[in-house]
């Protein structure tokens, strides 16, 4: 309920929140879970961060859109690959 209750309190104030999903390949564990979202989670301006380890999906939420090359990168630091 807080989670709906704070979306639409940043809705009001005017705040879009923007959300991308990526393909990470790779993975084969909960720790190259972890290790992902942990990295994802530095980008500037990331705000929350969602990994599924069966689909290898990661679904990024930012206040400003997030460059692509950036996840790569923290993707890669991690020690995966994006799907391209």
């Amino acid at each position: 309920m807080w989670a709906a209750s704070a979306l639409l309190t940043l809705m009001m104030k005017g705040t879009a929140l923007n959300t991308a999903t990526f393909i990470v390949q790779g993975m084969t564990c909960g720790h190259c879970v972890s290790s992902v979202a942990e990295e994802v989670s530095e980008v500037a301006g990331v705000s929350d961060v969602d990994v599924d380890l069966a689909t290898g999906r990661l679904t990024v939420t930012s206040d400003e859109p997030v460059e692509r090359a950036a996840i790569d990168a923290a993707v890669s630091e991690a020690g995966y690959q994006l799907a391209h």
